[in-house]
């Protein structure tokens, strides 16, 4: 499957034996997902299972949204009946468009063929598909996913420092402007509002239209372009809690790039009182 996949050819696929279709949203202020799950009970796509972003999170960690080992991830796939050589269809109803962090999960971690549904379920509703409402049945049986974790794909705050002291990499945070220049409070409490030294700001939604749908990549690499960010050159993705930053990698790897994530991002950097921040304000 490509990597964005349309309502019209989700449609001509979803009934077929190896076809796993994910509601993935997540909401900021909904850390246990219940909201997420009442919305995926009030309408979903037939035939999609709920995944909570919190079972996709390090249990252990002290931060928001972090990377689980690749046992815990393993069984929360396996659990929702995903196996990692399906083809797997993940949607969401969220304005941080989560599916894309769900999507670098499992490319993180193995699976062989993701797409994005892209616009989401208002795209798949607006296309007259059907939606079913009431909660999902579970799986006829456990998924089979077997992880293993490519390390290329992310970045720990070590990683970062040593890439903005030796200056050899472009560190791009997908925040607001406001929040990237320190004009904005931090969300979360005891995070220094600002950014890392040296990064260039994208926000996340330049790379989708007014519905909710990806930009083309001609588009796509025109909003990288106009950051100062070149595809080329190595690259790190950052943001909030390490959600939206999947967005920019989604979108570097349609114009051909590679974009590691930094999985702790502002909430651990600009909360560890040792790592330089900047302001522009």
């Amino acid at each position: 499957m490509p990597p964005l996949i349309t309502p019209q050819d989700l449609s001509a696929i979803a009934g077929e034996a190896d076809v796993r279709i994910l509601d993935v949203t997540y909401f900021l202020d909904d850390a246990d997902g219940t909201s997420a799950r009442r919305g995926f009970e009030d309408g979903h796509i037939p035939g999609a299972r709920f995944l909570p972003l919190g079972a996709l999170a390090d249990r252990e960690s002290d931060l928001p949204m972090t990377l689980p080992g690749p046992e815990q991830f393993a069984h929360a796939m396996s659990e929702a009946g995903v196996g990692h050589a399906d083809r797997i269809v993940l949607y969401d109803r969220s304005p941080l468009h989560s599916s894309a962090r769900v999507w670098w999960l499992l490319t993180l971690f193995g699976a062989q063929s993701v797409s994005l549904l892209d616009g989401g379920l208002e795209a798949w509703r607006a296309a007259g598909h059907p939606v079913m409402v009431g909660p999902a049945g579970a799986p006829e049986a456990p998924g089979l996913f077997v992880a293993h974790a490519d390390l290329a794909r992310v970045r720990s705050l070590r990683e970062v420092l040593t890439h903005v002291e030796a200056g050899d990499a472009q560190i791009v945070d997908a925040r607001s402007p406001g929040r990237f220049a320190g004009a904005e409070p931090e969300p979360r409490p005891g995070v220094e509002p600002g950014h890392i030294p040296g990064a260039l700001n994208l926000p996340y939604s330049k790379l989708f239209e007014a519905d909710g749908r990806w930009k083309s990549a001609s588009a796509i690499a025109d909003a990288f372009a106009a950051a100062g960010v070149d595809p080329a050159r190595p690259m790190v993705a950052t943001c909030g809690s390490g959600i939206t930053a999947c967005v920019l990698a989604f979108g570097a790897e349609r114009i051909g790039g590679l974009m590691p994530v930094y999985d702790g991002s502002w909430t651990e950097w600009g909360s560890d009182p040792s790592t330089p921040k900047a302001k522009d304000v």
